[in-house]
């Protein structure tokens, strides 16, 4: 957007700005570059925390509190997140986000203590809830229909490098031991690139809002928030208080909370039409199916990074470095197939596209499984790469077109809402998944006995339970797609995408 350009396009509603507008491709790059560095601080902790653990005397407990705290903190913070980018702007609520990020970055690379570094990572995953919901509506608002595919599937492709870059880059700077800092420099990289962030983004993002005017709905945040917590806190702990009665019964008390939260989100479109969560998007197969399926992946996910990098480097005892670099594969696999997936598969072969990614990455799980338990301690780095290919090409095929499939048919004015539903249900998946790594790995260690077994049979055991876990979660994945309507042609999706945002723009009119 330049100074020059006419009122239309700096209006808060959901116009798009002039496809003829170079500088919303740098704004893109802005917000692409945030959301991977926020993908990147999910899975680099997880390479990190042997190192973690060395350093600070971390416990197991705290080891898991690092990756479940921030997607704790994250999931109950996105929605709100994206309902307060609609109501006072996505672009000032994303450089609020952005900095506080960067800010919860270098508190977590200078402190020492494990409970103050879970408290950081916390505070990273709040920060993280107000910046990511913004980059999807800011794509929203800020493409036209027509290029939005093509958008969405570059943004596909960066979140799958991101998801599985982060243990090679935390491997590199772990192994380089910069400074002498150890594993700090996995956090203290984000500082440049937040400050980067924050300085382009005041430049060439455009500010946008809800056409209409929003109030924030503190009832809902509170009554989300406590359901939440409800839900994921005791599935985390259970296991290290010995699954006591409080924990089954919050879990179980967190369901009328839930109903509690729908009925008053109801009550409050009614009354004002400001809901924390517009209820009438899950009217929008697309968006109602998709979010069942980011549910469900976010928990195969969240269980199989964690387990994978425990495995690897506490189990058979390699270095972070050659962790990371086993991981290779994987990364390449999954951006090769995410840019055929949008480019050439989807428009052919629609939602079968999806479906067969689930498939693959299934095949390559159980191809885990039968080399992990067939070679045991022996197992090598090269023996890995087949597996992990098929997994990556798999996950691929998935996360790349799914964005686009759930946001097609979804009215510009509730991109934001959108965007914090999409990204809440993932990260909560994911923060589920953590906290069934409880039940899926370290059940099987507790069980065990170290005096007859050696430590990598131990974790191997332990991980091939989990990946059987990941295999039932992709089976369920596969079959959640079926809810996902089929792709027409692209020239028919771009069409209609055009049709609806022209009948949005009337209305808001």
């Amino acid at each position: 957007m330049t100074a020059a350009s006419p009122p239309a396009a700096q209006h808060d509603g959901p116009l798009a700005p002039p496809t003829a507008d170079r500088r919303r491709w740098l704004a893109l790059a802005v917000v692409m570059t945030a959301s991977f560095m926020d993908l990147v601080d999910v899975t680099i902790v997880n390479i990190a925390m042997p190192s973690i653990q060395r350093d600070i005397g971390a416990s197991f407990s705290v080891l898991q509190w690092l990756s479940e705290g921030y997607a704790l903190a994250f999931a109950i913070g996105l929605i709100t997140g994206g309902r307060l980018g609609d109501i006072y702007g996505r672009k000032k609520i994303f450089l609020l986000g952005i900095g506080g990020f960067t800010l919860a970055s270098m508190l977590c690379g200078i402190v020492s203590d494990p409970q103050l570094l879970v408290a950081a990572r916390v505070l990273q995953g709040l920060m993280g809830a107000l910046m990511v919901p913004q980059v999807l509506s800011i794509i929203h608002v800020t493409f036209p229909a027509h290029e939005r595919g093509k958008v969405f599937g570059m943004f596909g492709a960066v979140v799958g490098l991101g998801a599985v870059s982060g243990p090679l880059l935390g491997a590199l700077l772990t192994q380089w031991n910069l400074f002498g800092l150890e594993w700090r420099p996995i956090f203290l990289i984000n500082l440049p690139v937040g400050i980067a962030g924050l300085v382009l983004g005041r430049r060439f993002i455009v500010e946008s809002k809800a056409p209409q005017a929003l109030k924030l709905d503190l009832v809902g945040m509170v009554l989300a928030s406590v359901g939440l917590l409800m839900l994921l806190y005791p599935l985390t702990q259970g296991r290290e208080h010995d699954w006591p009665l409080w924990g089954f019964v919050s879990m179980a008390g967190s369901l009328p909370v839930f109903l509690a939260f729908v009925a008053y989100e109801r009550h409050k479109t009614r009354k004002d039409g400001s809901p924390l969560v517009e209820l009438s998007l899950f009217k929008v197969k697309s968006f109602a199916g998709g979010v069942g399926v980011q549910l469900a992946f976010g928990v195969t996910t969240g269980i199989f990074f964690m387990v994978w990098t425990m495995y690897m480097q506490i189990g058979l005892g390699w270095s972070a470095l050659r962790a990371g670099l086993t991981g290779i594969p994987f990364s390449i696999a999954v951006s090769t197939a995410a840019g055929m997936s949008v480019q050439k598969l989807v428009p052919r072969f629609g939602r079968k596209v999806l479906q067969a990614g689930a498939l693959i990455m299934a095949a390559g799980v159980l191809a885990y499984i039968w080399e992990a338990d067939h070679y045991g301690a022996d197992i090598g780095s090269w023996q890995m790469a087949l597996p992990l290919i098929v997994m990556g090409a798999g996950m691929g095929l998935i996360v790349s077109p799914i964005t686009d499939a759930i946001l097609s048919e979804v009215p510009r004015e509730h991109a934001g809402s959108a965007s914090g539903l999409i990204n809440t249900t993932m990260q909560l998946g994911n923060a589920v998944g953590l906290g069934l790594v409880s039940v899926a790995f370290f059940s099987v260690i507790d069980d065990s006995d170290p005096r007859r077994e050696a430590l990598a049979d131990i974790f191997g055991s332990a991980f091939v339970n989990a990946m059987w876990w990941v295999a039932g979660g992709l089976a369920v994945v596969f079959v959640l797609m079926f809810l996902l309507p089929k792709r027409k042609p692209a020239d028919e999706v771009t069409a209609a995408a055009v049709t609806l945002d022209k009948e949005t723009e009337g209305a808001a009119a």
